[in-house]
């Protein structure tokens, strides 16, 4: 019974260390009295040909239809982060960041504005559940028709920068039109 187990993790080993190749039994060793199966048998390993590339081998799955960019952080820190970048834009009309997070923030903004372009209550409930300032909704909503009334889209502008100092992260410039 301790033969049996034996041999089988030595089979199990055998077959995780030599994956990928065949083998050829050389010579017969001789039979256990106790099981009744050979003991010794002598292999040879021979290659065998590969039949997929390296990369292949990997079990990522791609994000096809996946258009939420999830810049590397749970669901709510994402969506504090989002909200936090999109207030400072409204305020400032420029920001500095990664260029993954400038892409990801220009829809946010962009609806912003096409809240405060509509200018109804509902729009400004809206833009006060999104944005963290109150203030600075009501002067979106007062400066937004005629700074955008005449554009249909596209009030967002992300330039490339200088990749950054430390860690060599893209950089872009995220600004109003």
């Amino acid at each position: 019974m301790i033969f049996v187990i034996y041999q089988h993790t030595m089979a199990k080993f055998f077959i995780s260390q030599f994956i990928s190749y065949q083998y050829k039994i050389i010579g017969m060793g001789s039979v256990s009295s106790f099981t009744g199966t050979h003991i010794s048998t002598v292999m040879e390993p021979t290659i065998a040909p590969r039949t997929h590339n390296s990369k292949s081998s990997s079990l990522e799955m791609m994000r096809h239809r996946k258009k939420v960019p999830k810049l590397g952080k749970p669901a709510d820190q994402r969506k504090a982060l989002l909200r936090a970048l999109t207030t400072e834009i409204i305020r400032h009309g420029r920001i500095k960041t990664t260029a993954v997070r400038a892409k990801a923030v220009r829809k946010h903004v962009d609806h912003m504005i096409e809240l405060g372009k509509r200018g109804d209550l509902h729009a400004r409930r809206q833009a006060l559940a999104w944005v963290y300032d109150k203030d600075l909704v009501h002067s979106l909503f007062e400066a937004a028709p005629e700074r955008y009334g005449d554009r249909n889209g596209g009030y967002t502008r992300v330039l490339r920068t200088m990749p950054r100092q430390g860690d060599n992260a893209k950089m872009a410039v995220i600004e109003l039109v």
